[in-house]
């Protein structure tokens, strides 16, 4: 059995990934963020105040990968992490005001990224191509 990676989807969506983060990469690194800080910054600027849990049910990552990220975050500066009173056992994960301060430049990175990158597409192809990822994405994770 012959593979061809240019007919290969698996291929070409990490490939179009690796492309996407490297593009963020170089308009967030003036913000002093990294592209794995980036999804949880995101979830954080949705829900501030979350846990650890909460955040590894939104974002596909492992626990240990998220808690690595999560201690440079709270190095660098752009997270604190409290005592949940609720429940003693937890902690509860807020940003700064460092952090806050970026997102709208973070948000113009990631659309410039968009923009530029769909650009290829018309505006009725970028909607079916989002509409294609959605139904994609839904049902690898009901596998």
């Amino acid at each position: 059995m012959d593979f061809n990676k240019d007919t290969s989807a698996g291929y070409l969506v990490n490939h179009m990934a690796r492309l996407f983060a490297k593009g963020l990469q170089e308009r967030i690194t003036p913000l002093g963020i990294v592209i794995g800080q980036f999804p949880i910054l995101l979830e954080l600027w949705q829900k501030d105040g979350v846990s650890q849990r909460d955040l590894l049910a939104k974002l596909d990552i492992e626990q240990a990968t998220l808690a690595n990220t999560l201690n440079r975050m709270e190095r660098d500066g752009l997270i604190k992490r409290t005592k949940n009173p609720a429940d003693a056992r937890t902690q509860q994960i807020w940003l700064t005001e460092a952090a806050k301060s970026i997102r709208p430049q973070a948000y113009q990175a990631a659309t410039a990224v968009n923009n530029a990158s769909l650009s290829a597409l018309s505006d009725a192809e970028q909607a079916q191509f989002m509409e294609f990822m959605h139904r994609i994405i839904r049902q690898a994770r009901d596998q």
